[in-house]
């Protein structure tokens, strides 16, 4: 009876062994942060005066890409870009006014692949850009904040202009949008813990976008005198004319000077703004990333952050984004997924932000729909020393001078290569321009008219043709 009980007792165990080893792996969920306007221009990006402590913790425990490009710097086409997976000239998005829905009506979105899939999909904050939303990516309506993008007195506009461009407040963090998104993200967190299926969390802070309004605790992390500004305030040598404009976001504000040039007392005014602003969200996040690990939910979430595009403070003469230059192009993108071996390295493949639909996709062990046009960089959360794709690819519209043009910008290892042709017809070409990167990491010199660089013009353009689809390895 004693060797019956031992066999009865192993036979339940190995019983109870194969039940456990035969329940499938938990689906990971996703914290998914987008951040309005926001440059690479932070600590772990290698710029100490920035204060970002929580995005540099984040950077910590995750793969941080140093060279991540959007594919129009501008919010609407970038986003629909990035939560389709498809380039601008699939979505046909390039201003702030189109659905993608247009041109894609049956698209599956990146979180609506998740729902799919049986996540719990939810967004708060700015995810698609204002007005132009989409309720099939979501289990439950997207939420906004109540609280104003700036301070009472900045809310006060006139079709004219916005309020001030820049202004330090009082009052408590949660007075201000991304204050009150950041409570609005952690009482979802609370909820989400108690569902009993995996989820999709999307928060979109705003700041640092214009108006630069903060709380003054937050401007006095900086002394404005250490400020520095923009070493090439000065066109690009030899670019066309359209190439880079001068800002006129900036000018819809309140008390911003007349002309294109900015005096160097207000420039840093506006530079102390920005980075007050990127402090105020970086804390923000932090109430955000603390409630995750509080939960424990945190053991199981892969946590990205993403800036939409760059942004210029003062370079080439010129702020805010809508161009193609690497200042409006390149962009912050951090990926931190549970018990990472790679966690604090950094990437320098070049990547784009089309691959980030792929990759989390593939993380999650979801299936990839076939109209995806990004590459997983699942290998390189796995190995950050991989090489990556040989080239990005980010494009601008421009109507200049009767001239309706497309910009297409190729970002290779070495260099940057921007053909400006005729929209409807690219075989006509208006103008090229070539930076070196390795000599002119600014883009302050266009050298693709010098005779010497004729062959490596060609070259090329030979690599611009091939486009995206020969950019994968």
């Amino acid at each position: 009876m004693k060797f019956l009980h031992s066999a009865l007792l192993f036979t339940s165990l190995l019983f109870s062994f194969h039940t456990i080893a035969a329940e499938p792996a938990a689906k990971p969920n996703i914290l998914f942060i987008a951040v309005d306007d926001l440059r690479p221009e932070l600590g772990c990006y290698g710029v100490p005066i920035i204060q970002s402590p929580n995005i540099d913790a984040l950077a910590k425990r995750g793969v941080v890409f140093n060279r991540a490009y959007c594919q129009q710097a501008v919010c609407s086409p970038s986003r629909c870009s990035l939560l389709t997976g498809t380039r601008p000239d699939t979505t046909k998005v390039y201003d702030l006014e189109t659905h993608f829905r247009k041109a894609l009506p049956d698209v599956i979105t990146l979180p609506q692949l998740f729902k799919n899939n049986g996540y719990f999909t939810q967004a708060m904050g700015k995810i698609y850009h204002h007005g132009l939303d989409d309720p099939a990516s979501w289990s439950v309506t997207t939420m906004f904040p109540k609280a104003p993008a700036g301070s009472k007195s900045a809310a006060k506009k006139s079709k004219v202009n916005r309020g001030p461009a820049f202004l330090a407040v009082d009052g408590p963090d949660n007075s201000l949008h991304d204050g009150e998104l950041a409570d609005m993200a952690v009482k979802a967190l609370t909820e989400l813990k108690q569902k009993k299926q995996p989820w999709f969390l999307a928060v979109g802070f705003l700041k640092p976008h214009l108006p630069f309004v903060s709380p003054k605790k937050y401007w006095d992390l900086y002394d404005p005198a250490k400020i520095p500004l923009a070493t090439n305030p000065f066109y690009p040598k030899n670019a066309p004319p359209y190439a880079v404009v001068p800002g006129g976001e900036l000018r819809s504000y309140d008390g911003v000077p007349a002309g294109n040039h900015l005096p160097e007392a207000y420039a840093r005014q506006l530079k102390h703004g920005y980075y007050a602003a990127v402090s105020y969200m970086d804390a923000q996040l932090g109430k955000v990333l603390a409630e995750l690990d509080r939960s424990g939910m945190q053991e199981n979430t892969i946590i990205i952050l993403w800036g939409d595009h760059g942004w210029k403070l003062g370079e080439h003469d010129a702020w805010c984004k809508h161009s193609t230059v690497e200042n409006d192009t390149h962009a912050p993108l951090i990926i931190a997924t549970p018990k990472m071996a790679s966690a604090g390295k950094y990437a320098n493949a070049l990547v784009e932000f089309v691959d980030i639909y792929p990759t989390l996709a593939e993380l999650a062990g979801l299936p990839l729909p076939k109209t995806l046009e990004g590459t997983s960089m699942k290998p390189l959360l796995e190995d950050p020393k991989l090489a990556g794709e040989s080239a990005a690819f980010s494009q601008y519209p421009r109507n200049k001078d009767k001239k309706n043009l497309m910009g297409y910008s190729m970002r290779a290892d070495r260099y940057r290569f921007t053909c400006w042709v005729d929209k409807n017809d690219h075989t006509k070409v208006d103008a090229i321009e070539l930076y070196d990167h390795q000599t002119d990491p600014e883009e302050n010199k266009n050298i693709a008219n010098d005779p010497k660089n004729k062959a490596l013009v060609e070259k090329l353009t030979i690599q611009w043709n091939a486009g995206w689809r020969g950019a994968a390895k």
